[in-house]
């Protein structure tokens, strides 16, 4: 039933994301963390999260649209299509909404009007929301244990990140509270994405591998506009290098353990 697909995008996506908010405690243990193992932890994050781009979005895709339409080559360039719209719609976002990178600085238009708070919270969601959806889109797909692994792969991944984005706000004079609770609610970012990805996918079977495309396109771009370039400014760009390669072939075993 799509209800039922679309609940289960859903619930997967707000279990993913509740996942930061347990990374974020690890502010009320840890009064800061070094500049190394910040980058390594965003890293880790990435590399999982590439590998789910390839093996949970980008292969299935490919898959579900040769089924579709019968021909691979279409199949290619609607997920094609797909990933560049996807791409492209990050990319607007980044380069239109003001946000704040953690160790970059602002970026996007000057405003006074948002406070910095705001600004950490516009970046992170720049992160959330296409991982929430990507969940969404897997399980509606009706393949379960794929969804799983994504779910389960964004949800790991979200431990570490979420924690360096509680540090990261410690460090600049916010409360531990405070700066748990603003990473906690950055995670719920991730169902919203969940039901948008499932329903659409729901309401219209052939748009899947468009729609998984789109996902994975928001996801390439996040990682490589964002969390790589972080990563290799202060210095530890090999190690950030192999925590990275690391993220992706932790992520690579739990898609094929569960799918």
């Amino acid at each position: 039933m799509p209800s039922q697909i679309i609940l289960s995008g859903f619930l997967a996506s707000l279990v993913a994301g509740l996942c930061t908010g347990l990374g974020a405690a690890g502010v009320f243990l840890i009064r800061q963390l070094s500049a190394k193992l910040e980058d390594a932890l965003l890293s880790f994050a990435a590399g999982i999260m590439l590998a789910a781009s390839f093996f949970s979005l980008l292969l299935p895709a490919l898959e579900i649209g040769e089924i579709y339409f019968q021909n691979k080559n279409s199949a290619v360039i609607i997920v094609i299509f797909g990933l560049i719209f996807g791409v492209g719609v990050l990319f607007l976002i980044h380069k239109y909404s003001p946000h704040e990178h953690f160790i970059s600085g602002k970026e996007g238009p000057d405003t006074k009007a948002l406070s910095r708070i705001w600004l950490f919270v516009v970046a992170i969601t720049l992160h959330n929301f296409p991982e929430g959806m990507a969940v969404g889109v897997g399980f509606a797909g009706e393949d379960l244990p794929g969804g799983i692994s994504l779910a389960t792969g964004i949800g790991i991944q979200n431990i570490p990140e979420g924690l360096a984005v509680a540090v990261s706000l410690l460090s600049v004079k916010y409360s531990k509270i405070q700066s748990f609770l603003i990473a906690f609610a950055t995670g719920l970012i991730e169902p919203i994405g969940g039901l948008v990805g499932s329903f659409a996918v729901t309401i219209a079977g052939p748009m899947m591998p468009w729609t998984m495309g789109f996902a994975a396109g928001a996801m390439l771009f996040i990682i490589v506009g964002e969390i790589i370039p972080e990563t290799h400014k202060r210095g530890f760009h090999d190690f950030s290098a192999l925590t990275l390669i690391f993220g992706f072939v932790f992520m690579m075993y739990l898609d094929t353990i569960f799918g």
